[in-house]
C-alpha cells in the first residue's frame, strides 16, 4: 500500500495536528492550475466525485471543456473552464483576480509546472526564466491572491505540487529540483504562519509519474525505472491531504525516515543562533 507521510517532527505539523477529513467540511469549489492533463486532470476528477464544483485553469481550452463536460455529466458538479498561461503576466492577473473575488474557491491546487531539458551548463536562461516564472513565481502570487480571503474567512486550503528532488537535487539535472525545493519550503513557511489560524497547506512530493512532462522535457518516460501511474499517485495525495498532513510523499515505505529527516532538521535549530562561527571554522 502506498504511504503517505506526516513530517510529525516538524515544527509545521506541531502547528496543526488535526484528523479532520476534507470531507468533514464543506464542499466548496477547487481551483486546479495544470488541469488539462497529468495530476491536474486527476485531480479535477477525483475532488468532482467528492462533490467539489471546479475551476479548471491551463493553456488548452479544449482539453479542459472535454473534462468538464464528462465530470458535469458523470459527477453533476459545476465546472468553470479558465483558460490562462501562467507565465504571461496577463493572464496570471486574471486568474488571481478569481482567487480574490470568488468567494467559492476555498482550496487552490497548484499544480501547473514544467522541466527543462539538460543541465545548466548550456541552458537557454530565457527558457530557465519561464521554469521559474510558471514553477515558483506563479506558486507564489496564486497563494498570494488567495490568502487574504482565506484568512479573513478563517478557512482554506492549498494544495503545492512539489517533488522529491526538492530532496535530492543529484538525482536531476538543472533548476528544476530547485524550483521544487522552494515549493516545498514555500508550504512549509505557509502552514507555519497560518495553519493556527484556519488554512491548512499541504505539500505533496512525488516521485516519476507518468504524466507528459517527461516527453515535454525531452525524456522518455519508458527509460525511467519505477514510474507510478497517475491515479495512484494523487489518491495517495488525498489520504494525506484528509490527514491533514504537511508533508506527504506518496512512494516513500518507510514514514520513520522522513521522521528521522525531519528531527534532524529540527536538533540543528537551537545552534543556528550563535554570536561567533563555530569552532570547527576559527582555525
Amino acid at each position: 500500500m502506498t504511504i503517505a507521510i506526516n513530517s510529525q517532527l516538524s515544527m509545521t505539523t506541531v502547528i496543526l495536528m488535526g484528523k479532520a477529513s476534507m470531507t468533514d467540511t464543506k464542499l466548496r469549489t477547487a481551483l486546479i492550475t495544470g488541469a488539462s492533463s497529468g495530476i491536474g486532470a486527476t485531480y479535477a476528477d477525483r475532488l468532482a466525485r467528492r462533490g467539489h464544483d471546479l475551476v479548471l485553469v491551463a493553456r488548452d481550452r479544449d482539453r479542459m471543456e472535454a473534462t468538464a463536460r464528462r465530470l458535469r455529466d458523470e459527477a453533476g458538479v459545476a465546472i468553470d473552464v479558465l483558460p490562462a498561461d501562467l507565465t504571461e503576466s496577463s493572464d496570471l492577473a486574471r486568474v488571481e483576480a478569481r482567487l480574490r473575488e470568488d468567494e467559492r474557491i476555498g482550496l487552490l491546487v497548484n499544480n501547473a509546472g514544467a522541466a527543462g531539458p539538460g543541465g545548466f551548463a548550456d541552458a537557454d536562461i530565457d527558457a530557465q526564466d519561464r521554469l521559474i516564472r510558471l514553477n515558483v513565481t506563479a506558486v507564489v502570487r496564486l497563494a498570494g491572491a488567495v490568502v487574504p480571503r482565506f484568512l479573513a474567512e478563517g478557512d482554506g486550503a492549498i494544495i503545492n505540487i512539489a517533488s522529491v528532488l526538492a530532496l535530492a537535487p543529484e538525482i536531476f539535472p538543472g533548476i528544476y529540483p530547485a524550483t521544487k525545493s522552494f515549493v516545498l519550503t514555500f508550504s512549509q513557511s505557509l502552514q507555519a504562519e497560518f495553519g493556527s489560524r484556519g488554512i491548512y497547506v499541504q505539500a505533496v512530493l512525488p516521485a516519476a509519474t507518468r504524466t507528459e512532462i517527461w516527453e515535454r522535457s525531452g525524456r522518455s518516460v519508458e527509460a525511467i525505472p519505477g514510474v507510478m501511474e497517475v491515479g495512484e499517485l494523487v489518491d495517495a495525495a488525498l489520504v494525506g491531504f484528509d490527514r491533514r498532513e504537511t508533508i506527504t510523499i506518496p512512494p516513500l515505505p518507510d514514514a520513520a525516515q522522513w521522521e528521522s529527516f525531519a528531527a534532524a532538521r529540527q536538533a540543528m535549530l537551537p545552534n543556528f543562533r550563535q554570536e561567533h562561527p563555530a569552532a570547527r571554522y576559527r582555525q
